[in-house]
């Protein structure tokens, strides 16, 4: 019985790992690794480990253990936290949303800058404890107190609960910030990946309030901020560049209940209506794009037929709070000023740079970083050490200097 057993963990482990190498290598062979990004072999590793970590999340799902984004959020959150003997941390609820207070240890003349933190990770990965070290570092290196805002996400939680959360986190901060020591004229909002999506749809969610203080500034790092043209340039040159591949990126459908079956109708727009086009072509349309970002290969959007099933089934993908680049002229003439960073290997790189467009056309001053060399969710991987790149400490030296400016 014992030898049977021992047999068994042993097949069990030469499978196991057979899969896993199997799954390695075909992901190291399918990316596009690009010499700017300088540590292209670092690079490949970190993304087909990640990739392995997700796929093997999909095995067990299917097996019926447990879910993918449980599996990788179980993972992620046995990265270390870094405690910085400079800065209070105090974890809280805003009712049934988890936030993280971080306040430098230093005396302060005044009341201080106030940050409201919105972490990446497409709803699947990214939380409070693996986005800890870098909301200490910009708290510390900026006095300012920093609220990282813990929303609830997958499996347990789909659209439109993530920027619902973050929303009223951010109404419940700007409350209260006299309890905070927080300077209510100095409050900004940030975020990454769909953590900047957050940023932007709290924005525009809260413009013409009266009863709040006013945001001072939006700090928006790689936001997705549309999808009714997954054609851009960026979308064609980035597709296979980690760490946001495009079929990666498909798995955002999860959260907001879309089958993967009409993942096709998406990216090739069968599931926009022509007059829902003709509408919105004036702000997604690659013709708003600086002549330099429109690469030599790219193909012209040329939408397929029109699916009605596809369009009733991601309807509500087009509605303002999924697609903040489409909201109304007026509400985007309103919201505060912009500190916007864009990634040249990034497959929403694109996003951000029609966004930047829509708010100087009304007026509002944005700053712009773009990294030459940067990828998507660059900035996760800031000061840890071997797994650092030089574009994630340029964007994070960019992000505390325009901090200290306000």
């Amino acid at each position: 019985m014992i030898a049977l057993l021992v047999t068994l963990l042993i097949v069990g482990y030469i499978l196991v790992l057979g899969i896993s190498l199997w799954i390695f290598t075909e992901c190291w062979l399918m990316i596009d690794a690009p010499p700017a990004l300088v540590h292209t072999v670092k690079f490949r590793v970190l993304h087909c480990t990640g990739h392995l970590i997700v796929t093997w999340g999909c095995i067990l799902e299917k097996l019926r253990i447990c879910s993918m984004p449980s599996f990788c959020q179980f993972l992620h959150d046995l990265l270390p936290i870094r405690k910085d003997p400079k800065v209070v941390v105090t974890n809280l609820h805003f009712g049934t949303i988890r936030v993280r207070l971080f306040q430098p240890k230093a005396m302060s003349s005044g009341p201080r800058r106030g940050i409201v933190f919105y972490h990446g990770g497409a709803t699947v990965i990214g939380s409070l404890d693996i986005y800890h070290n870098l909301c200490s570092f910009l708290a510390e290196k900026t006095d300012s107190v920093l609220l990282a805002v813990g929303y609830r996400k997958l499996p347990d939680y789909h659209y439109p609960v993530c920027f619902q959360d973050c929303v009223n986190a951010t109404i419940y901060f700007l409350k209260t910030l006299k309890q905070y020591g927080v300077d209510p004229a100095r409050v900004v909002v940030s975020g990454d990946s769909v953590g900047a999506t957050a940023a932007v749809v709290v924005t525009q969610a809260l413009v013409g309030r009266t009863d709040i203080p006013k945001l001072r500034a939006q700090i928006l790092l790689y936001p997705a901020l549309q999808a009714i043209n997954l054609q851009l340039p960026s979308f064609q040159q980035n597709k296979k560049v980690p760490f946001l591949v495009r079929d990666l990126m498909m798995c955002f459908l999860r959260y907001l209940r879309i089958d993967p079956f009409w993942e096709d109708a998406l990216l090739t727009g069968a599931c926009i209506p022509a007059n829902m086009w003709e509408k919105y072509k004036k702000w997604v349309s690659s013709d708003n794009l600086p002549e330099r970002f429109r690469h030599k290969d790219y193909k012209p959007e040329f939408l397929a037929p029109f699916n009605e099933a596809a369009y009733l089934e991601t309807r509500h993908l087009f509605e303002a709070d999924n697609a903040p680049l489409l909201a109304d002229d007026q509400v985007i003439a309103q919201v505060p000023e912009a500190f916007l960073v864009t990634c040249e290997w990034d497959v929403l790189r694109d996003d951000g740079l029609l966004y930047k467009k829509r708010l100087e056309d009304h007026g509002v001053p944005v700053s712009w970083y773009h990294a030459e060399d940067g990828f998507h969710g660059c900035i996760f991987l800031f000061d840890s050490m071997f797994f650092s790149f030089p574009c994630s400490e340029k964007v994070m030296a960019a992000v505390v200097k325009y901090l200290r400016g306000i």
